[in-house]
Formats: structure tokens, sequence, C-alpha cells
């Protein structure tokens, strides 16, 4: 072993699991060097400015020299990976041309070993496609003969996780379901606060180096078993569920995009694989790093229990990248414009306006936005059941309901960025600037911005811009009404701690 100091490389780490890990990592004291897409995305997090240990650096994966340099002095890199999000149904071919990248770019720098999550599940023929693709990036990250750690890991549980959303939401939303034959499907499914011990674990112990290790939680169950624990941990009545054998893994994805949050181009390879029986192979995980884990009734009630308290740390909507700023040349930009002056300082009128989206709605003309989510998931968008992962906080990258919040600076600006089904580009913005006129008040600028794609673009944009007046009006003064109740709130609790008593 090398004498410098351990260095650990994190990719992915603004998505679930990475985000998740990072903090545990420094935690622990040790350096961590992020490769990211984004840095601001990252920097949003609150334990990221916090963070003494913490390097980040902008790296692209397809671009091996400069993925050379950012891993060189790292002797251990977690790659925490998967484009399925970004990259659609050729998530599989760009997901092996990443990794072969990444393993020859850290054999270069001189890693020494690798830690993969990749997927649970029967080897042979008959693996869904999802699964026959994590199989493929391990070999494609052993390629340049670097040592590798595999941690295989069925279905993940933990507040925000992917699975458990979906799972969470059907159960809630159908009281009588009418299932695919996978519900009867043996998994063993596995706490996130137990795969990111193991992957912590693994950095001590060097005899997990090129190992194949399966790791899951102390019970084996079915996918219909799950969803009982799931009802009776929400306090729900029973779920009477009916498994049928004409539904098909494309027609289960359909379903599942239409009741839960999780859009087609996700639910179609998550479907494909549920078919699949999902239980440890290998005793390696207890051999090598014993430890007890949560049963699934364990895990689940821990993961709505956070969910319940707003502390969901990440979440499956963090995956993907953040669009820069778009690109408005070469073409007409249709802008609505709002302003308007609000009695609050720009303090409290931000806090107004980074709450919109999830549960509280957007301050006007809810039902709208409801029939525009509506609309958005029969076309294959995300719709408005994303929600929000904190109902309080937001930073850059955040997912709000079919937005993607591209910068949010407390006190001067958010800017969104629609993820919407559209036949064009669109952001909404909310600048906030001091009145000139009363230093005790705030201008409140909103925006609109449109850049149609072709005759559908501008029929789109004549056909909303009507329904405008309700919904950007009615919101502006929504965020004015409470941005002054903020300040006044403010005013009255600093006047009642500067009273003296009698």
């Amino acid at each position: 072993m090398s004498d410098q100091p351990l260095k650990i490389a994190v990719t992915g780490a603004t998505g679930y699991v990475g985000g998740r890990l990072t903090p545990k990592l420094l935690k622990k004291g040790l350096q961590v060097r992020c490769l990211v897409r984004s840095s601001q995305k990252l920097k949003a997090r609150k334990w990221a400015s916090k963070a003494e240990h913490l390097e980040v650096l902008e790296s692209d994966l397809s671009d091996i020299n400069q993925l050379t340099e950012s891993l060189k002095g790292c002797r251990i890199a977690f790659y925490l990976v998967h484009s399925m999000t970004a990259a659609g149904r050729d998530y599989d071919n760009v997901d092996q041309t990443l990794a072969q990248n990444f393993s020859k770019a850290a054999k270069d720098a001189g890693v020494e070993r690798i830690i993969y999550l990749g997927g649970l599940g029967e080897l042979g023929q008959g693996l869904s496609e999802h699964l026959s693709s994590r199989i493929k990036v391990e070999e494609a990250l052993a390629s340049s003969g670097i040592s590798l750690t595999v941690l295989r890991a069925a279905m993940i549980i933990g507040s925000g996780s992917t699975s458990f959303e979906i799972l969470r939401y059907l159960v809630e939303r159908l009281p009588i379901m009418i299932t695919p034959r996978w519900v009867k499907t043996r998994c063993q499914p596995i706490s996130i606060v137990d795969v990111l011990e193991y992957m912590v674990a693994c950095i001590d112990e060097p005899s997990t180096a090129d190992k194949r290790i399966d790791i899951g939680g102390s019970e084996v169950v079915t996918y219909r078993e799950l969803m009982k624990m799931v009802a009776t941990e929400l306090g729900l009545k029973t779920r009477f569920v009916i498994p049928v054998p004409v539904l098909s893994p494309k027609l289960s994805s359909y379903w599942i995009h239409m009741v839960t949050p999780v859009n087609s181009r996700i639910a179609i390879p998550l479907a494909e694989g549920l078919s699949n029986t999902v239980v440890c192979r290998n005793d390696l995980a207890q051999k090598l790093l014993p430890r007890p884990c949560l049963s699934p009734q364990e895990a689940i009630r821990s993961a709505l229990q956070h969910e319940k308290n707003n502390e969901v740390e990440t979440s499956w909507l963090d995956a993907g990248p953040v669009p820069g700023d778009p690109d408005w040349s070469g073409g007409h930009v249709y802008v609505d414009t709002r302003e308007t002056t609000v009695a609050a300082n720009q303090h409290s009128l931000y806090q107004a306006i980074k709450i919109i989206g999830g549960g509280h709605g957007y301050y006007a003309a809810d039902w709208l936005w409801r029939i525009r989510g509506l609309m958005d998931k029969c076309l294959g968008g995300p719709g408005l059941r994303r929600g929000r992962r904190d109902n309080r906080e937001i930073g850059c990258g955040d997912a709000l309901d079919f937005w993607r919040v591209l910068i949010a600076e407390p006190g001067r600006k958010l800017l969104l960025y629609a993820e919407m089904k559209l036949p064009g580009t669109a952001t909404l913005e909310f600048e906030i600037t001091p009145d000139p006129a009363d230093s005790s008040k705030s201008i409140l600028k909103q925006t609109a911005r449109f850049r149609p794609r072709g005759l559908l673009g501008l029929l789109y944009w004549h056909s909303v811009k009507p329904l405008h007046g309700i919904v950007f009006t009615g919101m502006l003064e929504g965020i004015r009404r409470e941005a002054e109740k903020n300040q006044d709130e403010k005013l009255l609790s600093a006047q009642k701690g500067t009273t003296c008593a009698p």
C-alpha cells in the first residue's frame, strides 16, 4: 500500500446513494474528491458547504484524459454512475462505455481499487436487460485489470429510493391492484442504511478486493408481501392484490408511470427486472463484513419515518444532468414578465418563493397546475407527482414537480427549468431586488420564457398564454401575501423579544 494519505474518489455524489455515502466518508475523517457534472449542484447540498476534507471537480466520464487527471492521488474510487435517467433506452451501451473509460483512467491514474454497487440477480438466461446491464458494467470496470470490489444489491429500501417510491405509491393509491405475476417473485430487499455501512466497511477490509459480494436484508420475501408490509406501516386497510398473466413488463411500466412519480423511461427497465428472482447467492457479506441487517419491515418503517419528518437526505429525483442555462440564440423567445412591490425584505420574500410546488402548491389556480400535471403524465413526462425532496429548502439541481432548479440564490434569484413534455424549451424565473424608493420593501420580478420548436410550439404558446393571467398573476399575488405575512410575524416576534416584563 502507498504511504500517501487515503483519498477517496466518488462518482455519482449528487445521486441517491452517492449523496448519502459522501457525507459518511467525510464524517469518517477521509479525504473525498467528488467527480461531478455540475459542481454547483453538489455545493447546494448542506453537508458540502461545511465539509473540510471535500474536493469537488467537474469531470466528464467520456473524456479519458481529463478523467485520469481527476483521479490522480486517489487510492480508492467509488463508481456509482447509472445513465438510465439521462440516456433512456440506450443506457446499456452508454453505461458500458463510461465504465470502460473509468476503468482505464483509474488504472492510469494509479487508483488501487474500484468499489461498485451493482444489481443482484440470478445469472444466465432470462435475466432482464437492466440486470444484464449491471453485470456488463462489472465486466467493463474490471477490463483494465484494476482491483474491483462489487456489492450486488436487490431493491434498496430508503426514503426517496426509486423502488421504494414505486412500492409506496402503488399501495397508497390502489386499494385493489390487478398486478402482473411478478408480485410472486422472491426478493431480498436491503435498507439503504445497511448498503452504506457495507460500502464504507469495504474501505478498511482488504479481503473484499476482487470479490463479488451479494448483500441483502435479513429476510427473503415476495413483492406481494412487501406491499402488505407497506400498507401495515402506513396504517391502511387491507390491499387486495390480484395477479394476472396478461400484463407484460411494458404494460406494467405504463401502469407504474401513471400511478407513481416514476416516468415510463425509468419504469420500463425496472418493471422488466421485477420478474427475476433477486436473492443472495453467496454469504461473503457475513464472512467478510459481518453485521446484523434490518428486516424489510424495519427498513420500511425507517424510510416512512424519515419522510414523515421531512428528513429525506437524497432522492431518486436528484439523479440526472442539470441543463445549463438554455441557449436562446437562433430563435424567437416569448417572454411573459410580471412585477410587484412587496412590503417585505428580500429574505422574507425568498422564503415565500422557495416553498412553491410539492404539497404546498403554487399559491393560485392549483387545479390548473394539476390538469397540466395530468396531461404531462399522459404524454410520458414527470407530472406533478414527483413533488420535491424537502418541503422547506431547495438547491441547485433539485427536482420540483416537473421543474428542475438551475439557480437558487437565497434572497436574490430562483430559476426553474421545465422538464415537462413541451414543444419547446421553457424556464420560470423569480428575481428579487431592493425597492430603491423604500429600503423596507422589495421588488419581485417573475419571468416566464418559452422558445417554441416548430409550428406546434407556436400553437402551444398562444393556447396557454390566456391562462397566464390566472396562473402567474395569482402566483405573484400569493407570494406577495406570504412574504408580507412572514415579515409581519418576524417583526412581531422581534418586538416580543425586546419587550421588558413589568
